[in-house]
């Protein structure tokens, strides 16, 4: 990569942390489009991969800079897949223009109430370009599975987090420490392997121990 210096197409600060604290080892910086002045690029497609690759090529073509997208969200099985690509505008509506968290676990809840089938995974698609017209982007998936609570458990993470079990652990996704999360989430899988990826591509020797 020609500069330790990439753009993340997004402005989540949850997700922010979390690369720059699995990207850091690499001596990779990690910055939110917002700080360089980017607007956010519409997501209009039905699945994660075409997202992902419209906010990356958006980024890197406003930066001049490689860019990194996630697109990522929660698929429970009852709702068949929902709320998926919708999962950060699950309670979108009228009223709520730009749902907070709180507002789409709220409505997750409400549709799964009193459905017994709680199971779930978290998927994660990350994109890498080293430019706005790579045109061979480099593309990671990673799976999270777990089931649905009905209240929320846990101070940690964001999103859905809070409503996430996994039953192996006992716990919620939000209350993993940042560091058990990053061992074990859809983003630190899919990661790793864009890490392993992006070390054949670019023929060079990365350390890949996150």
């Amino acid at each position: 990569m020609s500069s330790k210096k990439i753009v993340l197409a997004s402005n989540n600060s949850g997700k922010v942390r979390e690369f720059n604290a699995l990207l850091s080892p690499l001596g990779i910086e990690v910055t939110p489009q917002g700080l360089l002045g980017i607007p956010s690029c519409e997501e209009p497609f039905p699945s994660f991969v075409e997202n992902a690759i419209a906010k990356a090529r958006h980024a890197s073509k406003l930066s001049g800079l490689p860019a990194l997208a996630d697109d990522s969200g929660v698929c429970v099985d009852a709702l068949g897949g929902l709320p998926g690509v919708l999962s950060a505008r699950f309670a979108l509506s009228d009223q709520k223009k730009d749902p907070s968290d709180a507002d789409n676990n709220a409505l997750l809840i409400k549709k799964l109430s009193g459905v017994q089938q709680r199971s779930a995974h978290f998927t994660c698609t990350l994109v890498f370009l080293s430019s706005a017209d790579d045109p061979e982007p480099l593309i990671a998936f990673g799976h999270w599975h777990g089931e649905i609570l009905d209240a929320p458990q846990g101070e940690h993470g964001f999103g859905y987090d809070p409503l996430f079990f996994i039953p192996a652990l006992g716990k919620t996704a939000a209350e993993l420490s940042a560091e058990e999360k990053n061992q074990i989430s859809h983003r630190g899988q899919a990661l790793n392997i864009l890490v392993q990826e992006l070390h054949k591509k670019l023929n060079k020797k990365i350390d890949l121990s996150l």
